[in-house]
């Protein structure tokens, strides 16, 4: 079965307590590897498309939807440059502007050029005309001051990040949304 649609199919990945496995980013995989976690025996398969790919012997519905069978829990989050924008909400932790992520970057509290480390503690968030305006300076110097300072956020903090971000819900798959966004008002 030829589909258009279905290289960019993903499918959405609980953890074996039917939660998303991660919330920023969201937990996805190729349909392409669920469908080889699935045969293996690997995931339960909770959904699936109404599409289908064939072998020379079998048809396989494409799952939208796997959990694990083991619980997994994060003990940590990876220091990434997105991370870094979602804990910080995308919001430039000088000016406390909303920007899009092409539009950030991120700046050292304390600069390299003064012992600063790259670590959650010392990164922030930031739009490109602040960085320039506080350069290698000191907060002091720059006569700048943080919205919040920065820290070390943990998986929940994360997810609660993520899960206040706005998500173009045209991207998710309706078979997602039992599984998605409890915290809001269940429709009338």
């Amino acid at each position: 079965m030829t589909h258009l649609g279905l290289p960019q199919l993903k499918t959405l990945v609980l953890n074996a307590d039917m939660q998303p496995l991660s919330w920023g980013p969201l937990s996805v995989w190729p349909w392409q590897d669920a469908l080889v976690a699935v045969l293996k025996d690997r995931v339960h398969q909770v959904c699936a498309y109404d599409l289908e790919v064939r072998s020379a012997s079998r048809s396989f519905r494409i799952p939208s939807v796997v959990a694990l069978k083991d619980f997994h829990r994060r003990k940590s989050v990876s220091f990434t440059r997105y991370h870094v924008f979602l804990r910080d909400g995308f919001r430039c932790q000088y000016c406390a502007r909303v920007f899009d992520t092409r539009d950030l970057t991120f700046d050292h509290v304390v600069p390299r050029s003064r012992g600063g480390k790259t670590t959650w503690d010392n990164i922030v968030t930031c739009c490109a005309a602040d960085n320039l305006r506080k350069g290698a300076k000191s907060l002091r110097e720059a006569g700048m001051h943080l919205l919040r300072r920065p820290f070390t956020p943990t998986p929940y903090q994360m997810d609660v990040a993520a899960r206040h971000c706005a998500h173009v819900k045209d991207d998710l798959h309706e078979t997602w949304m039992d599984f998605l966004y409890w915290d809001v008002a269940l429709e009338e």
